[in-house]
């Protein structure tokens, strides 16, 4: 089995190399990812996530909306606004609480999110295409892990500062 170095959160000198190793690979992917979506003049971000998040969990309400983007609200409200004047959101009133309005993705917001995502998906065939099956999957795996404990450490954060 594979040796790590320990990690003392007391010290933040004795970090784990492979940690600072992997923040600076996170960093670098994310000036990609950003150097990418400058060149291709890409104005569509916040749609596809507010859209994955409409398509997957259902009508929300904008404030559940830009918490499960992990948005800012009034970020949020800006892009609801162009997306229901697009006709890719529409607004309903909220039968729970006639007061509030339920944000769901139209017809024309899904055939956005499917093509947004068949996009995506021919990108990182192209990307993986000479990678074997096996990396593929361990990829798919630890990026998953990662994404999960990272999700665990942050909620757990918020939870304690609250």
């Amino acid at each position: 089995m594979e040796q790590t170095t320990p990690v003392d959160p007391v010290d933040p000198d004795k970090v784990d190399p492979v940690a600072a190793e992997l923040g600076e690979e996170i960093v670098r992917f994310f000036r990609l990812m950003q150097a990418k979506r400058q060149r291709s003049r890409d104005e569509n971000g916040g749609d596809r996530v507010l859209l994955a998040v409409l398509v997957r969990c259902g009508p929300r309400r904008a404030t559940d909306l830009a918490g499960e983007a992990h948005l800012d609200l009034s970020t949020v409200s800006r892009q609801i606004r162009s997306l229901v004047e697009r006709g890719l959101v529409e607004r309903t009133p909220d039968p729970d609480d006639r007061r509030g309005v339920l944000l769901s993705v139209s017809p024309a917001g899904l055939a956005a999110f499917e093509a947004f995502r068949e996009q995506r998906n021919r990108e990182l065939s192209a990307l993986l295409e000479n990678w074997t099956g096996t990396d593929r999957h361990e990829l798919v795996r630890l990026l998953s892990r990662l994404n999960d404990e990272f999700a665990r450490h942050h909620f757990a954060e918020q939870g304690a500062a609250k």
